[in-house]
C-alpha cells in the first residue's frame, strides 16, 4: 500500500502522511454513511409511514433543535476537554442511533415519534462531536498546509455527494429504506475503528474563566461586530428558505413528480455534481468578484433554484428540472458558506475562534426550525410546490436586502481581525459535516 502510495502521489502530498491518511479514509467513508442517512430518513418517513408535510417539518426540526440547544455550551465545553475521543465517540454514537431505525422497523414498532428521536440524537452528534472533528484536523496538519487539507476532505465529500446518492437510491430499491441505514451503521462503525488508530498528543490549556463568562465573551465579540451580526441576520434568513424548501423535497419527488427512491438517488447526484462545480470555481469567483458579492449571488443562485423547481411537472422534463433544482443549490449553498466562513473566521481572533464559531453556528440556525414548519404548514395547506415557490422568492428578498449592506456589498477582500491576535492562525477550521449544508 505505501508503496502504491509513494508511486502515485507528489513527494509532498499530504496523503503520504499516515495519520492524516487515516483522517482522509474516515471522513470519506462517513460522507457515504451521512448520503444514506440525507435518503434513507426522509424516504422511510415519507413511503413506509406516510408522514404529511407538517411531520416531515417536525422531523426536520427536531434535529435543528439539538444544534439550537447544545451549540453554545458545546463549543466552552470543547475548550477543555481531548477532542479524539470526543470524536469517535460521535462516529460510534451515530451508528447506533442510525442502527435502530432498521431494528424498530423489523419489530414493528417504528413510528414518527422514533423517528424524531433519531433526528434529535443525530443533529446532537453532529453539534458535539462534529465540532471536535474540526479541531482534530488542525492537531494533525500543520496550519500552513490547512488550506490543502480542506481541499482534500473537500475531494473526499463531493466524491461521496457525486457517487453516495446513486448508491443509496439503489440500496433502498433493492431492499427498502430502513434497510439501508443497516450499511450506514456499518460505515460509521469503521469510521469510529479507524479514528481510533489516530495518535494525537494534544496538550489542554487551563482556562481561568469560568464557563459562563467564557460564553458570554463569545456572544459579547459577535454582538459587538458589525460584519458578524449582518452575516448572523442574512444567513440564518438563508437557513429558514432552505429547511422551508428541505421538508417538502422528497415529497415533492414522490408525490407530485412520481420518482421512486431510486429516480431520487440519482436526481441527488445532481447536488453534489453542484457543490463540486462551485468548490472548483468558488475560490476564483470570490478574488474575481469579493466574498460580500459572492455570498449575495450564492443566495440568488439558491432562490432561483427552488423557485424553478416549483415549476416542475410529473413529466421526464420535470424530473430533469427538480435536478437542476438540486443543481443550482448545491452551487449556491456552496458559495454562501465557503464565504461565509472565510469573512467570520478572518474577522475573529485565533482565542475566540471556537467561542465565535458556536455563537454563529447557534444564531444562523435559530431561523431554521421555524422555516421548516413553515415549509411544512405550506405544503399541507396550500401545497408542495408552493413551499418550494415560498423558499425561493424569500431567499431572493434575502439576496437583496444582503446587496443593499455596505459591509456586504464593498467586501472585496477579507477582514483582519481585531485584538491582538489575528485569526490567520486558525481561519481555516471548518464547521460543517462532511456533505452537509449546517454551519
Amino acid at each position: 500500500m505505501n508503496g502504491l502510495i509513494s508511486s502515485v502521489l507528489p513527494p509532498e502530498d499530504l496523503l503520504r502522511d499516515r495519520t492524516y491518511r487515516r483522517l482522509w479514509t474516515s471522513i470519506l467513508i462517513s460522507s457515504f454513511g451521512g448520503q444514506l442517512t440525507l435518503l434513507a430518513v426522509p424516504l422511510t418517513a415519507a413511503l413506509l409511514l406516510h408522514a404529511t408535510p407538517t411531520q416531515m417539518a417536525w422531523l426536520t426540526a427536531t434535529e435543528i433543535s439539538a444544534f439550537v440547544l447544545l451549540s453554545l455550551p458545546a463549543g466552552v465545553w470543547l475548550d477543555r476537554v481531548h477532542k479524539l475521543p470526543v470524536y469517535v465517540a460521535g462516529e460510534s454514537l451515530l451508528a447506533v442511533a442510525v442502527a435502530t431505525v432498521p431494528l424498530a422497523w423489523w419489530l414493528g414498532a417504528l413510528s414518527m415519534s422514533w423517528l424524531y428521536v433519531v433526528g434529535f440524537a443525530i443533529g446532537a452528534v453532529h453539534t458535539v462531536a462534529g465540532s471536535a472533528a474540526q479541531i482534530v484536523l488542525t492537531q494533525i496538519v500543520p496550519r500552513e498546509r490547512l488550506v490543502e487539507a480542506h481541499a482534500k476532505n473537500s475531494l473526499a465529500n463531493s466524491t461521496a455527494e457525486v457517487a453516495g446518492p446513486g448508491a443509496a437510491g439503489v440500496l433502498i430499491s433493492l431492499t427498502s429504506a430502513p434497510a439501508a441505514l443497516v450499511a450506514d451503521a456499518v460505515l460509521l462503525a469503521v469510521s469510529a475503528l479507524i479514528l481510533r488508530g489516530l495518535r494525537l498528543n494534544e496538550v489542554l490549556h487551563a482556562s481561568t474563566e469560568r464557563f459562563y463568562t467564557a460564553l458570554r465573551t463569545g456572544l459579547a465579540f459577535v454582538a459587538d461586530n458589525r460584519l458578524l451580526v449582518t452575516m448572523a441576520c442574512i444567513v440564518g434568513g438563508w437557513q429558514m428558505c432552505h429547511n422551508t424548501a428541505l421538508v417538502v423535497q422528497i415529497l415533492f419527488a414522490t408525490r407530485e413528480l412520481g420518482l421512486t427512491a431510486g429516480g431520487v438517488g440519482l436526481c441527488y447526484i445532481a447536488l453534489g455534481v453542484g457543490t463540486i462545480i462551485a468548490s472548483t470555481l468558488g475560490n476564483r469567483l470570490a478574488k474575481r468578484l469579493g466574498p460580500g458579492p459572492t455570498l449575495v449571488l450564492g443566495l440568488a443562485i439558491c432562490g432561483g433554484g427552488w423557485l424553478l423547481g416549483a415549476l416542475a411537472m410529473e413529466s421526464t422534463l420535470g424530473r430533469l428540472i427538480f435536478a437542476a433544482m438540486l443543481t443550482a443549490f448545491g452551487v449556491g449553498a456552496t458559495l454562501v458558506f465557503i464565504t461565509f466562513l472565510a469573512l467570520r473566521q478572518a474577522a475573529t481572533p485565533a482565542p475566540l475562534l471556537g467561542r465565535m464559531t458556536s455563537t454563529m453556528r447557534w444564531l444562523i440556525l435559530l431561523p431554521a426550525g421555524p422555516g421548516a414548519l413553515l415549509g411544512g404548514w405550506i405544503g399541507e395547506h396550500v401545497g408542495l410546490r408552493y413551499a418550494l415557490a415560498a423558499a425561493g422568492f424569500l431567499c431572493l428578498m434575502f439576496a437583496l436586502v444582503a446587496w443593499r449592506q455596505p459591509v456586504i456589498r464593498t467586501m472585496r477582500t477579507l477582514p483582519m481581525a481585531s485584538g491582538p491576535h489575528r485569526a490567520a492562525d486558525a481561519q481555516t477550521v471548518p464547521d460543517t459535516q462532511p456533505g452537509e449544508f449546517v454551519p
